[in-house]
């Protein structure tokens, strides 16, 4: 049975750049701790609709009874690859607090990593997408990056999740797909059928309710640490110290709650360019993988 992800040192990040998030917000913002939300559009569009069958991106082999896949890091031998993932975090609730003048984006690291010329895969929110459409059409047209799911509402997909609000079972299905709609009205292309499960909370029973999306769920091994960070010395050197071949970094494109995480990728690139390091984005990772996981 797979067990709900529960990874020490992530809890230490996560708990700050999504809990603390939700907690912040009223209740106006966050809903019930079940939180309802408008059911998917008929049309909710798959990641892989528009792909010619020759042109589909990798992606694992469907896990035990058919349930999601989860990749969590690449080969650990060979070539010292490494993908740096970047979550950009707005909750279905949030546009208040963004109308306000917070910044859920970050523009200053995008032009960092296509100043520094580091491939990267980014996981949008639909509701950051919506927020900020410019952008989202920027970073999913641009060759440097590819785009992954990471919700549409970044509501949690277990009942215990860094105080997250909660989706029923019913509706996580829905909750993605109407996330790959908003990618797809704001104009982002080439979407990946790759999905990070906000908080990287998941069960058994959200791997089963994500199975016919054909999604492959990626997590991670190796915290930045950058959430609600002062310190981007000190993030920058635990990243340098976990990072192996194959490594799957999470970071933050949000900048009110991540706001040294420009910095820390301008000390880590070069760092790990001396050590022998190259920078790929996860689906590389993924095709050679082989289907493994």
């Amino acid at each position: 049975m797979i067990t709900q992800v529960r990874n020490v040192t992530a809890a230490c990040a996560l708990v700050a750049s999504l809990g603390t998030l939700a907690a912040c917000a009223g209740p106006e913002e966050t809903g019930s701790t079940r939180a309802p939300l408008p059911a998917p559009s008929a049309s909710a569009a798959s990641p892989l609709s528009s792909v010619s069958p020759g042109a589909r991106p990798p992606t694992l082999a469907p896990g035990p009874q058919g349930l999601t896949p989860v990749f969590e890091h690449g080969s650990r031998s060979g070539d010292r690859a490494v993908a740096l993932t970047f979550d950009a975090d707005m909750t279905a609730g949030q546009g208040v607090r963004a109308k306000r003048g917070e910044r859920f984006d970050n523009p200053g690291l995008i032009g960092a990593l296509r100043e520094l010329k580091v491939p990267a895969t980014v996981f949008m929110t639909g509701r950051w997408a919506e927020e900020y459409p410019g952008q989202a059409r920027a970073i999913g047209r641009d060759p440097q990056f590819e785009v992954g799911n990471h919700s549409y509402s970044h509501y949690a997909f277990t009942d215990d999740c860094y105080d997250l609000p909660t989706l029923d079972e019913k509706r996580m299905r829905g909750d993605v797909e109407r996330a790959y709609t908003a990618f797809q009205k704001v104009g982002v292309r080439d979407v990946m059928p790759y999905f990070r499960f906000p908080g990287g909370c998941y069960d058994r029973r959200a791997l089963k309710a994500l199975a016919p999306v054909g999604v492959t769920a990626v997590q991670w091994d190796v915290v930045s640490g950058d959430a609600f960070a002062t310190n981007a010395r000190a993030v920058a050197q635990g990243v340098l110290d976990g990072v192996r071949a194959g490594s799957v970094v999470v970071l933050h494109c949000t900048l009110s709650a991540a706001p040294t995480t420009e910095r820390v990728i301008r000390r880590i690139v070069p760092a790990l360019r001396d050590k022998g390091f190259r920078f790929v984005k996860v689906s590389e990772l993924i095709g050679a993988a082989g289907g493994r996981g």
